[in-house]
Formats: C-alpha cells, structure tokens, sequence
C-alpha cells in the first residue's frame, strides 16, 4: 500500500470581492498566472499566499491562499514571443501580460474596445 501524496488545503478566494469560491486540496501549487478549473470554470491566479503553523516550535506550512479571477474567455487570447497573453496584442495599451489585460479596459473585452490603438510594428 503506498503513501497517499500530500495534498495541502488550499483555499480558493475572488481577488475583488475577497470571497471565499472553495477549500480545495490541490496535488500541485499554482503559480500567479497559472488557470485553474473548479466546478466548471475557469480562473486566473494572481497571487498565492502561504500560510504557516507553529508545531512543536517550528512553523510548517499548513495552507496555501490562491487569490482568483474569473477568466472571461479562452479566445481572448494572443501568442506573443512563444507565451499568451490576455487580449488582443496588437493594440498599444495592451499589458503583454497572462495576468492583466491592460490599464485602459483590463476587464475587457478587447473587442468593440474605444481605446482600440493598434501598434506600430504589430503583426496581427
């Protein structure tokens, strides 16, 4: 019989509204910009928060803390330098980033966008 692997309780909580989605046990740890799925949707990790117990005078991690938001939709995505990013890249105010949109519309969507800037040197 073989010793189940670790699984540390993670809690799962909406970035803007700091609520608690879920207690989960994940056989892995996500890292910011990794997507999570759970009952069916899909979420972006922005941050990740350890959380620590003093046992027998040494303090063990006994929790993880994922911070979420919802993904709003997978097509809104572009491939730039061999990574995707969120929205459409070929517009100036785009971030380039797995994590955040942009500053001017970072929830989107990119489409039908008045902000809509496409860059210089771009390809679509």
């Amino acid at each position: 019989m073989s010793p189940e692997p670790d699984f540390l309780p993670t809690e799962v909580i909406l970035i803007h509204s700091r609520g608690l989605l879920a207690k989960v046990k994940l056989d892995w740890t996500p890292q910011a910009g990794n997507c999570l799925d759970l009952d069916g949707q899909t979420y972006t990790v922005l941050e990740r928060r350890h959380r620590y117990q003093l046992k027998s005078g040494q303090y063990c991690l006994s929790k993880i803390a994922l911070y979420v938001q919802p993904v709003q939709s997978s097509t809104e995505k572009s491939l730039v330098n061999g990574c995707w990013v969120i929205g459409d890249a070929t517009c100036i105010y785009n971030a380039h980033s797995e994590i955040i949109r942009c500053a001017v519309n970072p929830q989107g969507p990119c489409e039908s966008c008045q902000h809509y800037s496409r860059g210089e040197g771009v390809e679509s």
